[in-house]
């Protein structure tokens, strides 16, 4: 037991016991990660993972590193912190899937005005679920108590990935051609973009987040916003292993007209048709109250379309079938054209 503490800084604001015991509690959580690679003790000042080297003749680390946003505003009007954690790890994680990388561990870094550790252990068990779903070990992190910096009730939330691919699997969108065949697979929701929008939409400081919309089907507009992003690991993985698939887009904030284009070669487009997107109740709910134009829409958020895949048009069905099987209700979104225009919605 450590004898740390000092009665001078905790009169500044900042109480050194509480992040002890944060990192007692948060244990148990982090222990569900362990089977992944996690050789770290807890508390040192580095994380330790075990590589394993098996079937890998090339590899190459992929980093991701990202936020929440200001989702996290949402998490704390709603006072429920337990799965804005996966949130933090699906922007790190859906990131590296778009090399073709396995995620191996994750680091997160929690900045407070206020240390009260139940509320960290709780944002810890959220990422700790974000990692069991990505298959990433948790091995280590930084709660920072800032006083005077964030509000009481406040803290900033990002993380840190790091995956790895054997050199000759890393996905190579020049393979991109016309005639390929895009594939979607449908997000969660609003997943962690395009918060700013969404909260001056609903107003949320004020508006009832308990309130039930029919346009939700009966859900509470809080608990639909705060809905998590979905980790698409599992099912790519799979996907990686059994199809030959040229490239992938993690959308994101920028929505179809900045992430597709990311996923192509120079010359090539990709024809989408409208009626063969299965958007989502929350999006026409958010283009409706706000009066927000088609094209915005398509350039702020994901639509219902959390990642898309291209591969050839041999390989279309099969691909359809592995995300299927792995619990993915994936389609056709579209096609590969000769087009300088990006993405073509129509």
């Amino acid at each position: 037991m450590s004898k740390s503490f000092s009665e001078s800084y905790k009169k500044a604001g900042v109480d050194i016991t509480a992040g002890y015991k944060s990192v007692e509690l948060m244990k148990e959580h982090i222990k569900k990660t362990a089977s992944f690679g996690d050789t770290s003790d807890l508390g040192g000042f580095g994380g330790l993972f075990g590589l394993d080297m098996k079937g890998l003749s090339d590899p190459v680390l992929v980093s991701g590193t990202d936020g929440v946003g200001t989702k996290l505003k949402l998490a704390f009007l709603m006072d429920k912190h337990d799965t804005i954690g996966i949130d933090c790890v699906a922007m790190c994680v859906n990131d590296i899937l778009c090399v073709g990388a396995k995620p191996l561990f994750f680091l997160d870094y929690i900045a407070c005005g206020k240390n009260y550790p139940e509320k960290i252990a709780e944002i810890v068990s959220g990422v700790a679920e974000g990692c069991v779903q990505s298959k990433s070990a948790l091995i280590g992190g930084e709660t920072a108590e800032m006083p005077g910096f964030y509000p009481e009730d406040e803290y900033d939330l990002a993380g840190f990935s790091v995956g790895v691919v054997d050199r000759s699997k890393i996905l190579d969108k020049s393979k991109v051609k016309a005639g390929d065949i895009v594939i979607a697979l449908p997000s969660s929701g609003v997943h962690s973009n395009g918060f700013s929008l969404v909260r001056k939409i609903f107003d949320v400081e004020s508006a009832d987040l308990n309130q039930k919309y029919e346009e939700l089907n009966g859900a509470t507009l809080g608990e639909t916003l705060l809905t998590p992003t979905k980790i698409y690991v599992k099912p790519m993985l799979a996907l990686f292993d059994k199809v030959k698939v040229k490239s992938v887009a993690h959308i994101t904030g920028g929505g179809f007209y900045e992430n597709i284009p990311r996923s192509l070669p120079e010359g090539v487009g990709v024809k989408i048709k409208k009626e063969d997107i299965r958007v989502l109740p929350i999006f026409e709910l958010l283009a409706t109250k706000g009066n927000i134009p088609e094209r915005d829409m398509f350039n702020t958020y994901n639509m219902g379309v959390g990642m898309t895949c291209i591969v050839s048009e041999e390989d279309a069905q099969a691909a359809i079938e592995v995300l299927n099987a792995a619990g993915e209700d994936a389609y056709v979104l579209g096609e590969v054209l000769d087009s300088e225009e990006g993405v073509i919605i129509c």
